[in-house]
């Protein structure tokens, strides 16, 4: 069962994660996750999105972009 659409409007807060399967890294190196934090960068500066707390940990990385 496909989930609701997300309500959007000006000045939310979205809470945006990504997790590894069975707990396994999702960031094979150091420059894995620079690339990451670039191609977000990048989507941000597309949308326009400020992104207003980021954390990156080896198996889990969560964001929270405004809209």
């Amino acid at each position: 069962m496909p989930r609701k659409l997300r309500v959007q409007y000006p000045g939310a807060i979205y809470h945006v994660m990504s997790r590894g399967d069975r707990r396994e890294d999702i960031y094979l190196d150091d420059v894995d996750r620079q690339d990451f934090l670039k191609t977000l960068a990048e989507a941000c500066q597309k949308t326009g999105w400020p992104v207003l707390r980021s954390r990156l940990l080896r198996r889990v990385d969560r964001c929270m972009p405004t809209a």
